[in-house]
């Protein structure tokens, strides 16, 4: 399992080189403790959801081999960030586990 820390993210993830997938399976972890109201969660959730969603071709630019099969997202920020932050965060996210399985693959 890998890890790393980009604001507002804890990113972990882990390859499986046996059976390599099309496409990663990924989870959005946003706290309750920071979030008491399910509509403020909801809607970190769907800023995530959607930069995932547009960014994830630099992920599929990979080989399958050298892509994640699981990716975990976790929420950090302690307030509601807006589209724009998630989206650059999102972005260096996965240019970076993109750049890392490049080198230790």
């Amino acid at each position: 399992m890998h890890t790393f820390y980009l604001f507002p993210f804890r990113v972990l993830y882990i390859y499986e080189p046996d059976s390599p997938p099309d496409l990663p399976q990924v989870l959005f972890s946003i706290s309750r403790r920071q979030f008491k109201k399910a509509v403020d969660r909801n809607l970190v959730r769907r800023r995530c959801r959607e930069a995932y969603r547009l960014n994830k071709s630099i992920l599929l630019e990979l080989t399958p081999s050298a892509r994640p099969a699981y990716i975990a997202f976790l929420y950090l920020a302690k307030e509601k960030a807006n589209y724009d932050v998630i989206e650059k965060a999102m972005r260096q996210v996965l240019t970076r586990m993109s750049k890392s399985s490049a080198t230790s693959k």
